[in-house]
């Protein structure tokens, strides 16, 4: 199969995999937010910080490491299998010896018990990292599709299960335990591959010399992309840490599904064609403006039609979490590009450039929370957008360097779209609170979706968008 079929092969299913599986869970999401209390979300979001740390340590960047790696022998599976098992269990250990402490820094006693439960799923799915990791290195995204799907299904049904019958923040944490045994299961049952009981030094050592940079630089990313939790948990209340969870929450949905689906997709495309700067330019380039094209419109039509949309979703109780919801839209709009980027370092092998771009954006981080905290959690919020801007130029300006593709050149690709894109959404949002309002929240829905993804779609075909062509030509070309 060629590079190209390869990559639309893996695109379609991945993106079926994503909007599937992340569909399934935004649904069982939305039902268990009509169920549950926001302070139940705000328990469990809470923790995510400590199960986001321990999964990238587990990781320790060594899946990166095998993909990219030409031709891995059973030798450095089988190392990396046993290593990653080893360090699951001492982690799950650390976080059953601290979870009291964590509890006491929250003053929420329950938590004790809920970590040294949650973080078995750190053993569950260190026994699947290989079967994963091998079946992206192949570019068989049918297969995983195939099995991530029964699993997310299977731990929702335990999810709604239990909080039906009064099982409370207790019915997220099974929900999630559930999901990870049927998906181990599944990739165990499914996979030719086995470990064999080999632990070499020099392979572990040789995928950590590359790995182990990436794990600093994802550990300062998971600590900082969950600051802002820990920061509304010890300084407000579960209440407010439940608004900002679910209304993050909602924001990365179409984030996570296109993205997830391009990241999955073009790191082993990009490995491929890593010396190959014309061609990495060039694929880089389109993918970025098809990314761009397609998120933008999505948050911020999100974000203009914020209050329909909570209510109907999620009930009036979630109602103050539209404001939180708003701003981060608008907070999050350069993020995908910003991770694309880190994608062409990390596959030129530049891993330490990739550590020493995570400080300097974590020492914004900090600067912005530092200024922003003074004016409480709207001030939190206000402050991530420059921070998102200040990361995608951050980012950016190393792919002049490495691919020939300059920061002015990037601006110039997106800039269009994202300023259509603003002016459209301003327009539905001024259409529903002046004149939709006195309808009911589907009616609103419906009538401020069709304005603007018509206008979009309109403006862009008539001003000959490089992205609408694109689309238009991979939709003919796959027929």
């Amino acid at each position: 199969m060629s590079l190209r079929k390869s990559a639309l092969s893996g695109m379609f299913w991945t993106f079926i995999q994503q909007m599937s599986t992340q569909g399934i869970s935004f649904l069982v999401s939305i039902i268990l937010a009509r169920i549950l209390l926001p302070q139940e979300f705000g328990l469990i979001a809470m923790i995510a910080v400590f199960m986001n740390v321990g999964t990238v340590l587990i990781n320790s960047g060594l899946s990166k490491s095998l993909i990219r790696t030409v031709n891995p022998d059973q030798d450095d599976f089988s190392s990396i299998f046993w290593f990653n098992l080893i360090l699951s269990v001492l982690m799950y250990g650390l976080m059953f010896f601290f979870a009291s402490l964590i509890a006491k820094f929250y003053s929420e006693p329950l938590l004790t018990d809920i970590i040294r439960l949650y973080c078995v799923v750190f053993v569950i799915n260190a026994f699947v990292i290989i079967q994963n990791t091998r079946l992206t290195k192949e570019m068989d995204f049918k297969k995983q599709t195939l099995i991530t799907l029964p699993s997310i299904v299977i731990g929702s049904i335990v999810g709604i299960y239990m909080a039906y019958n009064g099982f409370g923040v207790w019915s997220l944490v099974w929900s999630a335990i559930t999901k990870s045994i049927a998906l181990s299961v599944q990739l165990w049952f499914w996979s030719p591959w086995y470990p064999s009981f080999r632990l070499k030094k020099n392979k572990i050592k040789y995928h950590l010399n590359f790995g182990y940079k990436l794990t600093l630089a994802g550990l300062i990313d998971t600590l900082f992309a969950d600051i802002y939790t820990i920061i509304i948990g010890k300084l407000f209340n579960p209440l407010q840490v439940g608004f900002y969870n679910r209304s993050n929450t909602l924001k990365q949905f179409p984030i996570k599904n296109f993205g997830s689906v391009i990241n999955q997709v073009t790191y082993p495309l990009f490995s491929k064609i890593q010396n190959d700067n014309v061609r990495l330019k060039d694929a880089y380039r389109t993918i970025m403006k098809l990314a761009v094209f397609v998120i933008t419109p999505v948050i911020l039509f999100m974000a203009a039609l914020a209050e329909p949309l909570f209510r109907f979703l999620l009930t009036e109780k979630w109602l103050p979490a539209v404001p939180y919801f708003q701003i981060l839209c608008l907070g999050g709009l350069f993020n995908p590009i910003s991770v694309y980027n880190l994608n062409i370092i990390t596959v030129k092998g530049y891993t330490n450039l990739h550590l020493k771009l995570s400080i300097i954006k974590k020492i914004f981080v900090l600067t912005v929370i530092l200024i922003s905290v003074r004016w409480g959690v709207y001030g939190l919020l206000i402050g991530q957008i420059p921070l998102s801007l200040m990361g995608f130029i951050v980012n950016g300006w190393y792919s002049k360097r490495l691919i020939n593709y300059s920061l002015v050149q990037q601006f110039k690709d997106i800039m269009p779209t994202i300023i259509l894109a603003i002016i459209i959404a301003a327009v539905v949002w001024v259409m529903d609170y002046y004149y939709l309002n006195k309808f009911n929240d589907i009616v609103r829905l419906t009538i401020g979706i069709t304005i603007g993804l018509v206008s979009y779609t309109l403006c862009t075909y008539l001003f000959k968008f490089e992205a609408l062509q694109e689309i238009k030509g991979i939709l003919l070309k796959s027929k």
